[in-house]
Parts: C-alpha cells; sequence; structure tokens
C-alpha cells in the first residue's frame, strides 16, 4: 500500500517525503500562482477609465459633466514595438527580415541609458497644455483656434488631384446628445469652404468622434461639392445683391479694384477661397455661421451677368465710375435695344433698386460734432465764409486759364488780372537785384 501510494506521490509535481519515515507522505497545498496582475491584463485606456469615468446609472443623470481629462496619460506613448530596455535587433519585429541579399540576424546592441528618462520626460509633459506655435499667417480669426485656419486641397479622388484648392475651418464645436442608454454623447461637428481661388467653390459640415477625422470628412466633401461662381473682371461680384437665409439678411455692394473685402469674417473666408478680392457686404439678423454661409453662397449662384441683365430689360448696362472719371462705359447690350416708347411707365431704372429686389437700404444719419452747436463755432464760419475754397478755386483757375482770371474776362476785361506797368515792374526788378 506504501509503495502504491509513493508511485502516485511522484506523479505530482510538488510534494515532500519524509525520508525518516518513508511510510509517510505530506502533499504540499499551495494556491495557483499567475504570472500577472490587473495591472499588467487591462491597458492603460482602461485603468485611466476606472479612475475618471462615471456608471452609466450616473451618466443619465448627467454626472459626467465636469469629469477632467486633462490628467490621463497615454503611457504607450513614446514607445516603439520590438523596442525596450534590451537593445535588440529583432528581424521582422524592429528591423527588416532580408535587408539586400543578406539575412538579417539577431544582434545584441548596446544599451541606450536615456531611454528611460526620455520615456519619463515625455509622460511629464502630457498633462501641461502646450499648443503649438503657428506663424502669423497660419493662425486662424482667433489665435491658435481651428476657425479660419488652412486645411490644404482635399484629397485626390483616383486619379484627380485638387491642385491650386485650399481649404479653410469655418466652424468646429462639440455637439452633444442625450441618450437612453449611453447618457451624454459627444461628437464633434466642422464646418469648411474650400475652393481654387478663381470662381470654383464649396462647403460640406462633417462630423466625427475626434476633431481630426470630422475636418478631414468635411474637407474631402466639400471637394464633391463644388458650384461655379461668376466673377466681375475677376476680382469682384458681378453686381449689388441681396440674399436671406432662416433670420439672416445679407446686403453686398460691389466694389472697385483696391478697395479690399470689409465684411463678417465668415464671408471674407469664404471670398479669399473662391477669388472675390474687393466686397462690401452687411449683415443683419442672426450671426449663426452656418446660415451666413449659406445666405452668401445662395447670393452668389443666383448672380446674373451682365450679358444677362441687359437682355432681360432690353437696355444698355452702362457704367459710370470715379476710376473712369465719371466717364460712361457700356458694359453689355442686348440684341434688340428698346425704344423710349417702348418702355412702360412703372420701368424701375434704378440699378439699386433693381438688384436688392426694390429694397432700400436704411443707413445712419452721419452724428454732427458737438462743437457745431457753439456760437463760437458759428462765428467762425462767418469769418472765413469769404476766404472759404479760394485755394482751390486758385488752383484751378490757374490749371484751366494759366492765370487768376473769370471766365467773363474776354467779354469784359475788367475781370481779368491786375498787371502792373512795365516801368513798375522793371523798377522793382532794379531794386531786388541792388
Amino acid at each position: 500500500m506504501a509503495k502504491n501510494l509513493l508511485d502516485v506521490a511522484r506523479s505530482f509535481k510538488k510534494l515532500s517525503i519524509n525520508t525518516k519515515c518513508p511510510n509517510q507522505i505530506r502533499l504540499l497545498t499551495t494556491t495557483p500562482a499567475l504570472g500577472t496582475n490587473f495591472y499588467n491584463k487591462l491597458p492603460a485606456t482602461d485603468l485611466w477609465k476606472g479612475i475618471t469615468s462615471v456608471s452609466n446609472a450616473g451618466k443619465k443623470r448627467g454626472r459626467a459633466k465636469t469629469v477632467s481629462k486633462k490628467n490621463i496619460k497615454d503611457l504607450n506613448r513614446g514607445q516603439l514595438i520590438g523596442v525596450g530596455k534590451a537593445n535588440i535587433v529583432w528581424p521582422g519585429l524592429s528591423a527588416p527580415i532580408i535587408r539586400g541579399k543578406e539575412l538579417v540576424e539577431q544582434i545584441q546592441l548596446p544599451a541606450n541609458p536615456d531611454r528611460e528618462q526620455k520615456l519619463i520626460q515625455l509622460r511629464d509633459t502630457m498633462g501641461a497644455r502646450k499648443f503649438a506655435k503657428l506663424s502669423p499667417l497660419e493662425r486662424g480669426w482667433s489665435g491658435s483656434k481651428m476657425p479660419g485656419r488652412s486645411l490644404g486641397p482635399p484629397d485626390p479622388v483616383g486619379e484627380e488631384k485638387f491642385e491650386g484648392f485650399d481649404s479653410r475651418v469655418l466652424e468646429l464645436r462639440t455637439i452633444v446628445i442625450m441618450k437612453g442608454n449611453f447618457g451624454r454623447k459627444r461628437r464633434i461637428s466642422s464646418l469648411v469652404v474650400t475652393g481654387n481661388k478663381n470662381g470654383l467653390g464649396g462647403f460640406a459640415m462633417g462630423k466625427a468622434l475626434e476633431a481630426r477625422i470630422a475636418l478631414r470628412k468635411a474637407k474631402n466633401r466639400s471637394g464633391q461639392k463644388l458650384v461655379k461662381i461668376k466673377l466681375f473682371n475677376n476680382h469682384t461680384v458681378c453686381h449689388h445683391f441681396f440674399t436671406q437665409f432662416g433670420s439672416t439678411k445679407i446686403y453686398v455692394w460691389q466694389k472697385p479694384e483696391g478697395y479690399g473685402l470689409r465684411c463678417h469674417r465668415v464671408i471674407k473666408t469664404i471670398c479669399q477661397v473662391i477669388g472675390i478680392k474687393n466686397l462690401y457686404a452687411k449683415v443683419e439678423g442672426s450671426m449663426n455661421v452656418n446660415h451666413i454661409m449659406k445666405a452668401f453662397f445662395l447670393g452668389l449662384v443666383r448672380q446674373k451677368s451682365p450679358e444677362e441683365i441687359a437682355e432681360e430689360k432690353g437696355l444698355h448696362l452702362v457704367q459710370i465710375c470715379k476710376e473712369n472719371n465719371f466717364f460712361p462705359k457700356i458694359i453689355a447690350s442686348p440684341k434688340q435695344c428698346k425704344t423710349l416708347e417702348q418702355l412702360p411707365k412703372d420701368a424701375n431704372l434704378d440699378f439699386n433698386q433693381y438688384c436688392f429686389d426694390g429694397k432700400v437700404v436704411l443707413q445712419k444719419k452721419k452724428k454732427e460734432p458737438f462743437y457745431t452747436k457753439l456760437k463760437s463755432y458759428h462765428s467762425y464760419l462767418m469769418k472765413y465764409e469769404k476766404q472759404r475754397d479760394q485755394q482751390e478755386v486758385r488752383s484751378s483757375l490757374i490749371a484751366e486759364y494759366g492765370e487768376i482770371r473769370s471766365f467773363l474776362a474776354d467779354q469784359y476785361p475788367e475781370c481779368g488780372q491786375y498787371r502792373p506797368p512795365k516801368r513798375v515792374v522793371e523798377s522793382e526788378e532794379q531794386e531786388e537785384s541792388q
């Protein structure tokens, strides 16, 4: 019996035999030891989530509002697969298997003493909020925030590449909706406009859990929704126009070269992408970025070219501007021009009212300075009334007649400039020479 028990006991890995009494066998009962604990089993994200997250029941009650995520650190950041304390070249993991025509072998490299120090330094800087320094041309509307910044051209689609295109961020915000089973669900919404600065433009919206993915979605979608915009002389809109989307109203005026873009920053960014260089726009009502963008694009798409306006009215379209010294210049002509008798009596020949659909833009009166009500100011006006515009009148007379004279001098010689006799002039010259 003892012999059989001894054979059975030897089959166990851990046993204790009393050499003094071989008939007595004592089995060691030990608890199974695991090679890992829960710190090594779970990834870093789950460990941080156990500290910072809220239960599903708590999320439903809105207890996840003020959870701080700035102290969460990615423990895998800065570490590469196959590279550790033991600096070894692993073929197929940290090095190619075949290099040229030679087979790479496992090699022990010298230890890197700075590796641990660099990892600790990298983890220490994770909690600090550091913004990347941008050049003034790369900045957005306000500091280093995304709205107003450039994203570059959209990604190519097959063989088609978007050469010469540029994309700009108009809006980047967080959207929060309440779910019955998940609680608050957060997503990032982005609004991007793209164009080739030569009359092509498009916009799109992208939503994702991360800002980077949302921006990429919106940028690529905007490149697939391009529309052709009509431009006048490749620098401004074809005419004044009024546009509206929702409660947002926009009045746009055509301006000459050198005027610049004087408008809302959303409209200014859209103009830079499309290729409009001179414009004045006034926004009234809601300042929603989405509504401003849609209203402005509606106005651009509904523009009429000068030829279409001339053909619709049956009249010549004439431009009178300061740049041409107010000289009339015909821009477009219809195929058959109407005569004065053919025009209806109630025909609207005012170009501004025609462009604004009969609307009249209300403009505030300029407020007079406070000193206009003082008695001293009125006495000043009475004192200098005789000398008013004297210098301008003298300059214009010299430019037109070569001397200071009246336009009635030919008919009435006494209206001409007084000239002293020659002898008086000669005597004055002699005195000056002496």
